[in-house]
């Protein structure tokens, strides 16, 4: 049986019914698609603020013990005490731009939602096609006569 002697049997109650039904389900699919793009742009936002929080912790609290420790551990080589402070205080600086820099390789891969946008255009457009059911014009001049204001 095809398609079209499968719709001759059915009423237009039960076509409408129908066509309503898979509406709701093609709306229900898009949602969920959207909420899975949604979810997978999260992640990648929180490994990337993760990254940040990482980089931000090893700088604050790394930075002045560690340093320290460095800085007379190059001056025990014979280098000046400044000198020795200055290079281990870039080498961190370093490691924190590179924390930096992965974190925004990781915002970056942010995107919106384009399976989302191209299913609701497609649908957009198989809707825009659709013409109603032309319908008898009713007479409306009776149907307005009838309708009174109460004021309350």
């Amino acid at each position: 049986m095809s398609a079209a002697d499968d719709g001759a049997d059915r009423s237009l109650g039960q076509l409408v019914a129908t066509a309503t039904t898979e509406l709701s389900a093609l709306v229900h699919d898009e949602i969920a698609l959207a909420k899975a793009e949604l979810r997978e742009d999260a992640k990648r936002l929180g490994v990337g603020g993760g990254a940040i929080a990482a980089a931000g912790t090893l700088a604050l609290f790394s930075l002045p013990v560690l340093s320290f420790a460095a800085a007379y551990g190059i001056h025990n080589l014979g280098l000046g005490l400044a000198w020795s402070f200055l290079i281990t205080g870039g080498a961190f600086l370093v490691l924190a731009a590179l924390l930096g820099l992965l974190a925004v390789r990781k915002f970056k891969k942010i995107s919106k939602p384009e399976k989302t946008i191209s299913s609701a255009r497609e649908t957009a457009a198989v809707l825009g096609t659709v013409k109603p059911h032309p319908r008898p014009l009713k007479d409306t001049s009776q149907a307005g006569a009838s309708v009174t204001r109460s004021s309350v």
